[in-house]
C-alpha cells in the first residue's frame, strides 16, 4: 500500500490523521500550532503578518513565539521592533532545523497511522465519511 504524505499549511487533511506534540519538559514543547507559526514567520518575515495569516491574535502569536524562544538555549526566531524602518522576524538555524525535523517526523508518523489504522476506515458509517469530505461548490452556489 503506497501512502502519500500528508501536506501541511492549508492543504486537505487525509484520514486517519494524528496530531502530535513533542514535550521537552514542563511547559516546554512544540506542536502543530507552533510549527505553523514558525513556517508563516519564515514565509513573510513578520510576526504580526504570520499571526494574521493564521487568524491568530498578535498577543497569542507573541506568547507562542516567546514560549518557543525560551524552550531552548538559543532562540528559534530573532525579532526586531517595528517603527519607521520596520521590524521583522527571522528564523535562526535552530528554528529552520526544528521545522524540518518536525515535518519529516510528521510524514513518517502519518504514513504509520495510515498503515495501522487505515483498515478501520472501512468501518466508519458512509454518512460520516461523506461529512469528512470538503464541500463541492457548483457554479450556482456562489
Amino acid at each position: 500500500m503506497k501512502v502519500r504524505p500528508r501536506r501541511h499549511s492549508g492543504s486537505k487533511t487525509t484520514y486517519p490523521n494524528i496530531r502530535f506534540r513533542v514535550d521537552f519538559g514542563p511547559k516546554r514543547g512544540v506542536g502543530p500550532g507552533k510549527i505553523a507559526l514558525l513556517e508563516q514567520i519564515e514565509r513573510c518575515g513578520s510576526l504580526s503578518q504570520a499571526a494574521r495569516n493564521l487568524n491568530m491574535s498578535y498577543r497569542r502569536a507573541w506568547q507562542l513565539l516567546d514560549s518557543l524562544n525560551n524552550c531552548f538555549i538559543e532562540p528559534v526566531v530573532h525579532t526586531a521592533k517595528g517603527g519607521r524602518g520596520g521590524g521583522g522576524a527571522t528564523l535562526t538555524l535552530l528554528g529552520e532545523r526544528l521545522i524540518h525535523v518536525y515535518r519529516a517526523f510528521d510524514v513518517k508518523i502519518q504514513a504509520r497511522v495510515a498503515q495501522s489504522f487505515g483498515p478501520f476506515k472501512a468501518n466508519i458509517p458512509r454518512k460520516a465519511r461523506a461529512a469528512d469530505r470538503a464541500p463541492v461548490l457548483r457554479l450556482g452556489d456562489r
